[in-house]
């Protein structure tokens, strides 16, 4: 009786063990389209807008395109990237971003980046906390992530920039 009694426990220590490492998976997948990691910085009080940022990495033979994004916590979302005019950096919005067959595309500060303007659930934009974005790609279709909300930039994010 006693045995049975710790093999259940033991089973289901187990089970919330593996649920746990499943709740903070921070990867996601839609047809080759595979995003990982996606975070945002906390939002001090007043901020009008706030960033987040990810990998996509596409395991296809073809190119992708990320044509969109979406939040509810955002009345709009915009496909940014910083790019160096003179001395300075500029911010300017775009289109879409192509994802090359077989390669990756960071999303970082000073890189492409997603601005969340007219913000609605600030509650979400704590650390610890996350909020649903949905990438809109061409081919692949849409996929919904987590973005973590973090007080501080992940390690080697700072001075990452995108190729041009």
């Amino acid at each position: 009786m006693l045995k049975q009694s710790l093999v259940k426990q033991s089973l289901l220590l187990a089970a919330l063990l593996l649920s746990a490492c499943f709740a903070n998976a921070h990867e996601y997948a839609v047809g080759e389209i595979h995003v990982a990691h996606p975070w945002s910085q906390e939002l001090p009080p007043n901020a009008p807008t706030v960033a987040a940022y990810f990998v996509i990495h596409n395991n296809g033979k073809t190119a992708d395109r990320l044509l969109s994004v979406a939040s509810p916590i955002a009345g709009l979302a915009e496909l940014h990237e910083h790019v160096k005019q003179g001395d300075l950096m500029k911010m300017q919005q775009v289109p879409s971003v192509e994802i090359p067959a077989g390669g990756d595309i960071t999303f970082a500060p000073m890189a492409y980046h997603v601005m969340l303007l007219e913000l609605k659930d600030r509650t979400l934009l704590s650390d610890g906390k996350r909020f649903p974005l949905t990438l809109h790609f061409e081919k692949s279709g849409d996929v919904t992530v987590e973005v973590a909300v973090q007080k501080q930039a992940p390690a080697g994010t700072e001075e990452h920039m995108h190729a041009q």
